[in-house]
C-alpha cells in the first residue's frame, strides 16, 4: 500500500499535462513524474515490485486526477 501519496502539477500552467508524485512504500520513499499517458519517470530509483506500484499510482491518479 502506497502512504502519504501527493502529486503536484508539473508546470505553472495547470492546462499542461504532467505531474510530480512522491509516496511512501514499505517505508521507503519514492518520486516520479507522471505523464498524461500514464507513463512514469522515476526520479529516485524505482521499487523491486514496480509493476504493483504502478498500478497504485494508476488507481490514485484515477481517482484524484481524473475524476
Amino acid at each position: 500500500m502506497l502512504q502519504h501519496f501527493s502529486f503536484k502539477p508539473l508546470y505553472e500552467n495547470k492546462q499542461l499535462p504532467g505531474w510530480s508524485i512522491s509516496f511512501f512504500y514499505k517505508q521507503t520513499r519514492y518520486a516520479a513524474e507522471y505523464e498524461p499517458d500514464g507513463t512514469i519517470k522515476w526520479i529516485s530509483e524505482a521499487p523491486v515490485d514496480e509493476e504493483a506500484v504502478k498500478k497504485m499510482i494508476h488507481e490514485l491518479m484515477l481517482f484524484h486526477v481524473y475524476d
